[in-house]
């Protein structure tokens, strides 16, 4: 595989940003494409820095005003590593505020860092961009989002089940994994690369006390993807306090590596559990993470169905970075066990529930969970869908369809 000819769907959103304000950040994780795009944003006027270079890194944390004496503008990589150079942008941006100055890139969530996200409030757009999403590696562009918010069932991508569909999700979407065309090959390659984020990047943004700590917290988080987190479990297994286990793993959320996703709750449903639940971002890691690969599911198909989910929620994140609109998206479960595995919602209050079944079989009672979604919701429900393992959309009662997994990527 190559991903030279892939284009990134987000660039439009960038490109309205430079339009219209001082400072865009490209923010995403370590090798997910910032670099690259950021080099294809440079101009004479709006130079390439990187703060990865040891000497521009040195003169950025020394004098930042200096650093950027002289600078119409510029594209500046990597800004976590000079926290300090954002009070000076913000100077410059109010001695001279036009649209398109500055852009920078961050391989840690600026909104997360408050001494970053208050330095320019007001004068800066934040726009994510994650690995490569299936729909752009296929040259894809997705309607999935808007057409369930109008209550329409969306076509499916051809020929993605079975064989095809797994070989997408153990992949995953880091353009280097994706070049190595060897599946022992990626997973060494995400091995480095979690090393490197945990020994280089984890320092940048955060004191830890036992940074040893943290690639056995990483796979421990990796045995609970896709299900309610349990802080008190993941904290005995390190032998250090929840508190401390939650802060660190908030430091891996800031990389880009892990996001708690909130519950989502109406009035109409007060029997909800309040426990978020914990998703990687890239699929491609979990798998390496938890030892899962082709050969070991012909063996075991269990752990395909976390997996799965994940691919699924990393896919509407992708989706969601590449639109102006907001939308959150949340999972649902009640203190019966029923659930339902992500919950989108609009600003407005409209909702769309998924499940998601590694099966080729769908039956009425995958449908517990999104009929409770609809009972609580009424007429926001603007569709309930159980995405599964094969070719045909079948109706399900009012607003309710099993439809192919493929449909996310039509």
């Amino acid at each position: 595989m190559t991903t030279a000819p892939f284009p990134r769907h987000v660039v439009r959103r960038i490109g309205a940003a430079l339009a219209d304000t001082p400072v865009v950040v490209i923010n995403g994780p370590r090798q997910s494409g910032k670099t690259t795009l950021a080099r294809q944003l440079a101009t004479p006027e709006r130079p390439y820095l990187t703060l990865d270079d040891d000497t521009v890194r040195q003169s950025a944390l020394a004098d930042p005003a200096l650093f950027l004496r002289g600078l119409d503008g510029a594209v500046i990589d990597e800004v976590q590593r000079a926290p300090g150079l954002l009070l000076a942008l913000k100077q410059a941006v109010d001695r001279r505020r036009e649209p398109g100055r500055f852009v920078l890139t961050g391989s840690a969530d600026i909104l997360s860092v408050p001494r970053i996200a208050d330095s320019l409030a007001g004068r800066m757009e934040v726009i994510t961009l994650l690995p490569l999403s299936a729909a752009e590696v296929r040259g894809y562009e997705p309607t999935f989002l808007s057409r369930v918010f109008d209550g329409e069932v969306p076509p499916p991508a051809p020929a993605l089940t079975g064989a095809a569909l797994q070989e997408i999700v153990l992949a995953g979407g880091y353009p280097e994994m994706l070049r190595r065309p060897d599946p022992l090959r990626r997973q060494a390659w995400a091995r480095e690369y979690l090393r490197a984020i945990v020994e280089r990047d984890v320092r940048d943004i955060t004191e830890v006390g036992r940074l040893d700590q943290m690639p056995r917290l990483l796979r421990a988080a990796a045995a609970q993807a896709a299900r309610l987190t349990n802080f008190a479990a993941l904290a005995a297994s390190l032998r250090i306090d929840e508190k401390t286990a939650r802060r660190y793993l908030g430091v891996f959320g800031q990389l880009f590596l892990l996001r708690l996703v909130e519950p989502w709750h109406r009035n109409e449903l007060s029997r909800l559990v309040k426990t978020p639940k914990l998703h990687f971002l890239d699929y491609g890691l979990l798998a390496t993470l938890r030892g899962i690969g082709a050969q070991r599911l012909t063996r075991d198909r269990t752990p395909y169905g976390p997996l799965l989910q994940t691919w699924v929620h990393a896919e509407l994140l992708k989706q969601i970075t590449w639109r102006a609109e907001p939308v959150r998206v949340m999972h649902m479960r009640t203190k019966d066990k029923v659930e339902v595995d992500l919950v989108i919602e609009r600003d407005d209050g409209d909702v769309v529930g998924i499940e998601v079944k590694a099966a080729a079989t769908v039956t009425p009672d995958d449908f517990r969970g999104l009929r409770q979604l609809a009972a609580a919701c009424g007429a926001s429900l603007r569709i309930g869908l159980v995405l599964y393992d094969g070719e045909a959309a079948v109706p399900f009662g009012e607003r309710l369809w099993a439809v192919p997994l493929g449909c996310l990527l039509g």
